[in-house]
């Protein structure tokens, strides 16, 4: 059957008009299964959510009553004890450490099963008066006695709307096999199968508002460990201050550093060279005429050549040596305790290796400590300790010099500090006079 020439375009326009339409339609469709898909998976992952915190409002009550039983015993123990014994005073600061264990636990639980991250505090506090008065210490403390009666009301609360909400979910399965054939409820006896459904409804409805309740319960006890155990705006605004001052005192550290390489380019390596280019230029000049003046002026120009190089050399090894970035902190460590006139006993022990900033700031750490040994100290030897302490890297160095060693403003020490306090490390100083003398630097490995 043939087509009429006119009604041709029309039919091809036809045909045109239902591919267009049909190619929308699956592409419409198309660009509906992700969206199917992307709800189903909001789906499955809010699922998993409710169901972590039920999991959690499970292991409340247990969890709680130990660290509840744990820090009662331990403060009351602690407080009778001061009275009588002076025992009582170290009893209450093992109690605070303690207490930032449990802490330390309580927010690995949270992170878990409702996935909120409070970090971990910087560090312990050192010495008695800064352990006895640590803010964060007293709020770990107070943590278990203020989450008990949360803990309580979470546990009973889901544990009352979960089996009522199955119990009578289950109902018209069980009813008839109960050898009374109905159920008492108290207010409503139910003695038939359609009055079991109907309550088999109700139970869905006291499941839903049960899981809200547990969802609201277990937020309140995120928000309790966030203002308890977290770092509070106050904390937040003295550290931001403390970095502030930090780096702006590494960066006069750099500048007066980067003056200070200037300089020795100029005074050092710079006069050298200048004296080799003029040696070799008059040597030149009377090499025809004067050969043995013109050996004698080669003969200061190499002299000027390897004290330059010597100077460039310990230039370039005081900015960054490259053994630190080839074999670690060991081998350069190892080469400042070679090169120190006092007798230096090292002790490395840095594995795995830490950051390469950290690494190069440890470096800088004993080399200054080294040079004010051998300057200031009239020490007969010195010791070196390096360690990696879990995620800290830890320096120790002690000499049996005169003591009497403070980080006073605008001295070596200080400048030391202000560089381990630019990484978020610590550095303390124990210099009585008469020494000896401990230099105590630890470091994030990671910073």
């Amino acid at each position: 059957m043939g087509v009429a020439p006119g009604r041709s375009g029309e039919v091809t326009g036809w045909v045109g008009g239902v591919r267009a339409a049909t190619l929308d339609h699956v592409s419409h469709s198309s660009a509906l299964q992700p969206t199917e898909a992307g709800r189903q998976r909001v789906g499955r992952l809010a699922a998993l959510q409710l169901a972590l915190r039920m999991v959690m409002a499970l292991t409340d009550l247990p969890v709680a009553t130990f660290t509840f039983v744990v820090m009662v015993t331990l403060v009351s123990t602690s407080v009778g004890l001061i009275a009588a014994f002076l025992v009582g005073i170290p009893l209450l600061i093992l109690t605070g450490m303690i207490a930032r264990a449990l802490a330390n636990f309580e927010r690995a639980r949270i992170r878990l099963f409702l996935d909120i991250d409070i970090p971990r505090l910087p560090g312990r506090p050192r010495g008695f008066k800064a352990a006895l008065t640590d803010g964060p210490t007293w709020r770990a403390i107070l943590y278990p006695v203020v989450h008990f009666p949360l803990a309580i009301a979470t546990f009973s609360s889901t544990v009352a709307a979960l089996s009522t909400s199955l119990a009578m979910i289950s109902m018209p399965a069980w009813l008839s096999h109960v050898p009374s054939r109905h159920a008492d409820l108290g207010v409503l006896k139910v003695a038939d199968q359609r009055t079991a459904w109907l309550m088999a409804a109700v139970g869905v409805v006291i499941g839903v508002i049960g899981a809200g309740l547990t969802y609201g319960l277990t937020t309140a006890e995120g928000a309790l460990a966030k203002a308890l155990l977290g770092v509070s705006a106050a904390q937040l605004a003295k550290r931001v201050d403390a970095l502030e001052g930090s780096r702006a005192r590494v960066v006069d550290a750099a500048e007066a550093e980067r003056r200070r390489i200037e300089r020795d380019l100029h005074d050092g390596a710079q006069q050298r060279l200048v004296s080799l280019a003029m040696n070799l230029g008059r040597a030149r000049a009377r090499y025809d005429d004067d050969p043995d003046a013109a050996r004698v002026l080669l003969d200061e120009a190499h002299a000027d050549a390897k004290h330059a190089l010597v100077e460039l050399r310990d230039l370039a090894r005081g900015l960054h040596p490259a053994v630190l970035t080839d074999r670690g902190l060991d081998a350069a460590l190892s080469g400042l305790a070679g090169r120190s006139p006092v007798p230096v006993t090292l002790d490395v022990a840095v594995e795995p290796r830490c950051n390469p900033t950290i690494e190069a700031i440890a470096y800088f750490v004993v080399s200054e400590a080294l040079a004010n040994i051998a300057k200031h100290s009239g020490a007969s030897r010195a010791d070196i300790v390096a360690r990696r302490v879990g995620d800290r890297l830890r320096l120790t160095i002690h000499d049996d010099g005169v003591g009497g060693a403070a980080a006073h403003p605008g001295s070596g020490l200080a400048g030391l500090s202000d560089r381990v306090g630019g990484v978020d490390g610590t550095l303390r100083i124990e210099s009585p006079v008469g020494g000896p003398t401990d230099l105590t630097v630890e470091l994030p490995c990671e910073s």
